[in-house]
């Protein structure tokens, strides 16, 4: 009963890890008009399914990593109370802030767990350095990364497109027309063919396009498809690195009850399921309250995220992307000046609430077992 309760929990935190996570690897897509939220959502549902195929060959290392060795005893790391303790600690606490819109971490979440239940079975036996530099310090420092990285190099990217002659503007636009427009000392917007000033209902229009070509293909044709690409990058480094971390719980309590392929896609179904239904308010948070972002910056902050979360993955170091990708985010608004600093405090504060509130979810559903 107990290990079909695990598989239970398991797809449960499959659902709650696409519901906070799928959207954000295309949310930059979707913030920056590149995409309709639809088709950002069919390009992130396509992108994880194909990281939680390539988990298998790419990132067995963060398997072992989530099943709580050298974390906690031995013995506790093939009891399916313990792995369903820390299953139910990390679903409830990342489906709560998916309910909210707030980008959380299902890793920070899943170590909450193994601490809390671990704690709450093995309180003397917990290993505290195995804590800090397998689990800790990877989820600190990248998040830094990713503000420097963007930080320093967007601008580099940006004098790349100016060098080559692609220039900026600003357009309204209506169907299939569009109009440039220029902004005013006051913070209002005009039309530079009439002079007249934009309603704040069509300043919402304006999108940022980029003007010049290459080899006879338009610049804003390939800004948007590298951008979707990069989209589609860095969904596939989220399903690689977070698929191994689900199943590692069915994989630590010897479940043998189905084909270690069909498990992979029962798991890989239902994060995009979760993603399916109920992505949308992460995306909104993430692809426009943290910063107005346009394609290319979009593409340079997503450039940065899919690269360090790959190599994390192919490491085994257990970072977390809405870290990564967050922290890319702020770094372009820090750079711009447009990041909107209260709504960064808020997920920060978030992170920081994700474990211990994981923690103390995952012993009190130990001790219930326990007892």
């Amino acid at each position: 009963m107990t290990v079909a309760a695990l598989v239970i929990c398991a797809l449960a935190l499959a659902w709650a890890n696409g519901s906070n996570d799928n959207l954000k690897a295309v949310a930059t897509l979707y913030g920056a008009g590149t995409v309709t939220y639809r088709k950002a959502l069919a390009i992130a549902t396509a992108a994880q399914l194909a990281g939680s195929v390539g988990s298998v060959l790419l990132a067995g290392k963060l398997l072992k990593a989530f099943s709580g060795k050298g974390l906690v005893p031995t013995e506790l790391v093939a009891d399916p109370s313990f792995l369903l303790a820390v299953g139910v600690g990390a679903a409830v606490t990342v489906l709560l802030a998916s309910r909210f819109g707030i980008p959380v971490s299902t890793t920070h979440a899943l170590i909450g767990g193994l601490v809390g239940a671990g704690l709450a079975l093995a309180p003397t036996q917990l290993s505290w350095a195995a804590l800090g530099g397998k689990y800790f310090l990877p989820l600190a420092v990248s998040p830094v990364l990713a503000v420097v990285a963007a930080a320093g190099l967007y601008p580099a990217a940006r004098a790349a497109r100016r060098a080559v002659g692609w220039n900026a503007e600003t357009c309204l636009c209506v169907g299939g027309d569009s109009q440039q427009v220029v902004a005013q000392r006051d913070g209002t917007m005009m039309l530079r063919s009439t002079g007249r000033v934009l309603e704040v209902g069509e300043m919402a229009a304006c999108r940022r396009r980029y003007e010049g070509s290459m080899v006879g293909v338009s610049a804003q044709s390939i800004v948007d498809a590298a951008h979707t690409a990069s989209g589609f990058a860095l969904g596939f480094a989220r399903g690689l690195n977070d698929t191994p971390k689900v199943l590692a719980l069915l994989v630590a309590a010897g479940w043998s009850g189905m084909n270690p392929r069909v498990s992979l896609a029962v798991v890989a179904l239902a994060m995009a399921a979760g993603g399916i239904v109920m992505a949308r308010r992460v995306a909104e948070t993430m692809g426009r309250k943290i910063t107005s972002l346009n394609p290319g910056q979009g593409l340079v902050a997503n450039a940065i995220s899919s690269g360090l979360v790959i190599g994390a993955s192919l490491m085994g170091s257990p970072v977390s992307t809405t870290h990564v990708s967050t922290g890319a985010i702020f770094g372009i608004g820090t750079h711009t000046g447009t990041a909107d600093r209260r709504v960064v405090g808020g997920i920060v504060l978030a992170w920081v609430a994700t474990l211990p509130i994981a923690a103390v979810i995952a012993a009190a559903v130990a001790w219930g077992l326990a007892g």
